[in-house]
């Protein structure tokens, strides 16, 4: 089968004017689907995506929109220096907080294959922060400031926050934003702002096969909806984390959980 890429991107898009999420992700993807018009190819030559030109794909969404709803001109954010002041800003972490520290450094550094670069104790305050990243252990440092030093000058850390006894509480105890009832009053779902960190692979379907023998529960496999090629998948708290590739967004015939390319549920806001 060969389906146009236009196609795809027509089908998607108009879901993004009133929805946040695509499977628990932001409009990233919307975002990648619209900077990356090149050919979107599957490996068992299931289906290709074929590319159109820039002009092709703007006449075609527009066409696709019904108002300018959720349109918004954002040259302005990509081009330029950064402003002055904040040249040597660094996106260094997001935290989350966490039931079971053993339990989460397990998965994210065995897991995700993350390391601990950091950690600091306040029995007076009763919790302990844990940073973790994507680095080569050699890079930490062996003594406090240096790993401190370290850390602070790292982008994308994780700062898992354990708040003592929280490991003695029964079921899950914190809000993962997803359409989540944990925590409430009411006991009803909310519709939280947070959606999901991620992480980028060389293959997904590699990673997920990986992540699928280790016991790693799925929110997404790389098959199953109406987006191939990617996935969500959930650490011990049930935050997502989602796995994209590192280039191009290509399928497979069968992912990890047997499910095959052809077909999929489509669209899912889960913050609802």
């Amino acid at each position: 089968k060969t389906m146009r890429f236009i196609a795809l991107a027509a089908s998607i898009l108009p879901k993004f004017n009133s929805c946040s999420a695509f499977h628990g992700s932001n409009n990233a993807v919307a975002a990648f689907l619209l900077s990356h018009p090149s050919t979107f190819t599957s490996s068992s030559t299931t289906h290709q995506y074929q590319s159109q030109s820039q002009s092709s794909l703007n006449m075609s969404t527009d066409a696709t929109l019904p108002s300018e709803e959720g349109k918004l001109d954002v040259s302005q954010f990509m081009a330029g220096p950064r402003p002055d002041g904040t040249e040597n800003f660094v996106m260094q972490q997001t935290m989350m907080r966490v039931k079971d520290p053993k339990k989460s450094l397990e998965f994210y550094c065995d897991v995700l294959g993350f390391k601990l670069i950091h950690y600091a104790e306040f029995p007076q305050w009763k919790f302990n922060v844990y940073f973790v990243a994507p680095v080569d252990s050699s890079t930490v440092g062996a003594t406090k400031p240096q790993q401190w030093n370290h850390c602070m000058n790292t982008p994308g850390c994780i700062e898992l926050t354990w708040n003592y006894g929280s490991e003695n509480e029964e079921g899950m105890v914190y809000n993962t934003g997803n359409a989540d009832a944990t925590g409430t009053a009411d006991g009803n779902k909310i519709r939280g702002g947070f959606g999901h960190i991620g992480i980028t692979v060389p293959n997904v379907y590699t990673a997920c096969e990986r992540f699928h023998k280790m016991g790693v529960e799925f929110h997404k496999s790389p098959n199953s909806g109406g987006m191939k090629g990617l996935a969500f998948i959930k650490d011990p708290d049930g935050y997502l984390i989602e796995v994209l590739p590192q280039g191009e967004m290509v399928s497979e015939a069968v992912d990890c959980l047997q499910i095959p390319a052809e077909g999929g549920e489509g669209y899912k806001d889960n913050s609802k």
